[in-house]
C-alpha cells in the first residue's frame, strides 16, 4: 500500500494546533498521538477534510515557513470570511489569500471560483485585482471578471 502525508515539523505545540485546526476546518479529526515517555506529544496525525496530515514537535531545528502551506479551497465567501477570521486571529495575514496561524503554518484560503476567474480574456483584470488583497473578497474578482 502506498500513501500520501503532507508532513510538518514544529518546535513545539503540534497538539494545541492539531487540536484547533481540526475544530476549524470541517470534516476533520486527529486520528493517532504519539507520545513521548514524559507524556508530551510526539507526532500527532490528523485528517483534514479527508486530507492526512501529520505534525512532529521535535524542537527549532527545522522552522515552518510559508516555502509550504495548506491551501483550503471552498464553496462560498462566507466560508472564506469565517477560515481567514479563525486562522489569522494571533497569526498574520498575507497576500492573496495567504496567511499564517498563530503556531507559525502558512495557509491560502482561496474560494473553489478562482480558477475558473484566472482563466480565459479576463484574467489580467482578475489577477491585478487579486493582488491588491489580502483576504479573497469573491465580489471583487467577480466585478473585476465581469468589466473585463
Amino acid at each position: 500500500m502506498t500513501s500520501v502525508t503532507t508532513f510538518f515539523w514544529f518546535e513545539r505545540d503540534a497538539e494545541q494546533a492539531a487540536e484547533f485546526y481540526t475544530a476549524t476546518v470541517p470534516d476533520s479529526r486527529i486520528t493517532e498521538i504519539s507520545r513521548g515517555p514524559d507524556g508530551s506529544a510526539f507526532i500527532v496525525a490528523l485528517e483534514l477534510a479527508g486530507h492526512a496530515v501529520t505534525l512532529m514537535n521535535a524542537g527549532p531545528d527545522h522552522p515552518l515557513s510559508d516555502a509550504a502551506s495548506i491551501q483550503v479551497v471552498v464553496d462560498t465567501q462566507h466560508e472564506v470570511d469565517r477560515l481567514w477570521a479563525a486562522l489569522t486571529e494571533g497569526g498574520a495575514p498575507g497576500p492573496c489569500g495567504w496567511l499564517t496561524d498563530r503556531y507559525g503554518l502558512s495557509w491560502q484560503v482561496v474560494p473553489a471560483a478562482l480558477p475558473k476567474l484566472l482563466n480565459g480574456d479576463h484574467a489580467a483584470a482578475v489577477g491585478a485585482a487579486l493582488r491588491t488583497m489580502s483576504k479573497i473578497d469573491l465580489a471583487v474578482l467577480q466585478d473585476a471578471h465581469d468589466r473585463g
